[in-house]
């Protein structure tokens, strides 16, 4: 599942490619909106809450889209060959410069901009979003005190945004067990740590945690089951975690991160 920078990324190309221009095309191919038209309304604009993409439109219209596990927007040149086979597009746009074309989109919904929250008002603070509050944020995370912080993190209606990745690398930094009970965890150090990795990476979409930018070596404890830890040697774990919602994997170092406090 995309991250919510790689999500913020995007937002931003689409609203260079798009904002401020009129869409030519429409192509919705989605039972629901298969005979909508969009075509001769301006983009006012491309934004992202959370994993959330939403194109505002001329005449108080907003197209919302979601990746979920695997959905992408694409940008191409009008005479430019698609990456992506014909049968995974689920929506497409142009303008006389671009199209987006949109790959695997399991979420599309076609609304008044004045009903954006029935999308996205259930979502937390936003880390990259214009009002991200991490004082709201700590004190999402703290209404569950039993809930263990490694699954408190990947709930986008406490902080929106974070994902398998962020999760485990931030309770590496923070020598934090995946298990430990939110009541137990440092969660103003962890809700910090987050958005300064988020933030490190909103140009980049691509989660470097270790500050090097090499195949490899991006993560601490991401995708490295039983390599050696960065810091102690001792072989990375990995486990699958009881969620609502998909694939939820976590990484970590039983060494770095003790299962009971660190004196």
């Amino acid at each position: 599942m995309p991250e919510g920078d790689t999500v913020h990324l995007a937002a931003r190309r689409l609203n260079r490619a798009f904002g401020g221009t009129v869409l030519e095309k429409t192509d919705f191919r989605v039972p629901r909106y298969a005979t909508v038209d969009l075509s001769g309304r301006r983009v006012d604009g491309v934004i992202a809450r959370g994993k959330h993409l939403l194109f505002r439109l001329e005449g108080a219209t907003t197209l919302h889209t979601h990746y979920r596990m695997d959905g992408s927007w694409h940008l191409y040149r009008p005479d430019e060959r698609w990456r992506g086979p014909e049968f995974q597009v689920r929506a497409v746009l142009a303008n006389a410069a671009w199209v987006a074309v949109g790959f695997r989109l399991p979420v599309i919904d076609i609304l008044e901009t004045t009903r954006e929250d029935e999308v996205v008002g259930h979502l937390g603070p936003d880390p990259l979003g214009p009002d991200w509050d991490p004082a709201a944020a700590a004190s999402n995370l703290a209404r569950d005190p039993q809930r263990a912080i490694s699954s408190a993190l990947l709930d986008q209606r406490l902080i929106a945004g974070p994902g398998n990745v962020y999760k485990s690398e931030v309770l590496f930094l923070t020598g934090t067990n995946p298990w430990t009970a939110v009541r137990d965890a440092e969660i103003d150090r962890i809700v910090g740590t987050l958005a300064r990795l988020m933030e490190a990476n909103r140009s980049t979409g691509s989660q470097i945690t270790t500050g090097i930018a090499q195949p490899g070596r991006e993560h601490w404890v991401y995708g490295r089951l039983r390599q050696p830890c960065r810091r102690c040697g001792t072989p990375i774990e990995r486990a699958q975690q009881d969620e609502p919602g998909g694939e939820r994997v976590t990484y970590w170092c039983p060494s770095c991160q003790p299962s009971s406090p660190v004196a």
